[in-house]
């Protein structure tokens, strides 16, 4: 190993209030919240955001600006916790691709996340 995991960071338009979104949906501590820099921190790892002048919202599932990333996060209940995630500010999506398992959102800024059910299986 050369280094281990520390986080992603996503480009964004206002870093606040997109790592206040993202602590409303998934925790952490917000760290660190200026204009051009927020950090969430969680046991063992980091999720930043970064502003981008420039910066496009994906046009997710169309492919004129790719979606470049997008996160996961687990869920036992997709009803209870879609509910959740849109009254904290997100918007979901109209494609669907597996809503039994999985339900796609897109946060305030425009990236994809999804709740999902899936679990890896168990290692022998």
């Amino acid at each position: 190993m050369v280094a281990p995991f520390w986080g992603a960071m996503l480009d964004c338009p206002d870093p606040r209030a997109l790592a206040e979104f993202y602590q409303r949906v998934s925790g952490g501590s917000l760290v660190v919240a200026t204009d051009t820099f927020a950090e969430l921190r969680f046991d063992g790892y980091s999720l930043g955001f970064q502003r981008d002048l420039n910066y496009r919202a994906p046009t997710w599932p169309d492919p004129r600006v790719p979606q470049q990333c997008h996160l996961d996060f687990k869920t036992t209940d997709l009803d209870a916790e879609e509910a959740l995630v849109i009254a904290a500010g997100a918007t979901k999506t109209a494609v669907q691709p597996a809503p039994s398992s999985f339900r796609v959102f897109l946060d305030p800024a425009g990236h994809p996340f999804c709740l999902s059910t899936w679990s890896a299986p168990d290692s022998p």
